[in-house]
């Protein structure tokens, strides 16, 4: 992932182009509208923390990634919070919460179906009976193939990036390639491929992991239309 992200190899650079995502409010007032009683919560593919810092406010929180240098980051800015370094297939914390969090199309970059299941069990395992499940993924492929190009403010300046699209309905993978010309003037270029999960396949997944479909849209109040939902369910085991 290091690799083809350049989020990835400039941690500093994803926070500066993520920092107002809004999705620590969404998420908590999905949390406040569903379990108004969660004091603990578990954010899984938490990458800097940008989040768990926002929610950590409101709840005792510990984050898990898979990336060593998006752990590093995270505990050299945000120091005091609860990173640890894992595999969402199959950590085990031996902890149990009141609310589990997987934000930021975290969960998109599982792209097989058996490990998108050991995804959902190790959801449930960290589930306490009644705890709520809170998932940010794209649930509509991007299939625009029209060349897009942007401005992006960074901490050193302005970035353009040019950013190209391809949708594979066989495996369900959107992929998007992004042409940068930094601040610096250096160029740079990355691909990333997100898997699409369809409502009905991500309602399968929440409730064959033992959980209760309790709602899915774009925004807390909002209905579902795509691309991206907030799916959220309550864990009943």
């Amino acid at each position: 992932m290091e690799a083809t992200n350049l989020f990835y190899r400039n941690p500093a650079l994803y926070d500066a182009v993520q920092a107002d995502t809004g999705s620590a409010a969404a998420c908590q007032a999905l949390i406040e509208r569903h379990h108004p009683d969660a004091t603990t919560l578990v954010d899984f593919g938490c990458g800097t923390a940008r989040d768990i810092e926002a929610l950590a406010k409101r709840y005792d929180t510990t984050g898990v990634d898979l990336q060593p240098q998006m752990v590093e980051y995270a505990h050299r800015v945000r120091p005091g919070l609860d990173i640890r370094e894992g595999d969402m297939r199959t950590v085990r914390l031996g902890e149990r919460m009141d609310a589990i969090t997987c934000l930021g199309n975290s969960l998109a970059y599982v792209h097989d179906n058996d490990d998108i299941s050991r995804v959902f069990e190790t959801f449930a395992s960290h589930a306490n009976t009644g705890a709520v499940l809170v998932l940010c993924s794209p649930v509509w492929p991007i299939t625009q193939t029209v060349t897009s190009q942007s401005t992006v403010r960074t901490a050193d300046g302005p970035a353009q990036v040019t950013i190209r699209h391809e949708w594979d309905l066989r495996t369900q993978i959107n992929t998007m390639h992004r042409d940068w010309t930094l601040p610096s003037g250096e160029r740079a270029h990355d691909t990333i491929r997100r898997r699409v999960l369809f409502p009905r396949e991500l309602e399968h997944y929440v409730t064959t992991a033992g959980f209760q479909l309790l709602d899915m849209a774009d925004d807390p109040g909002r209905e579902l239309a795509g691309p991206v939902a907030y799916t959220v369910a309550k864990h009943t085991r």
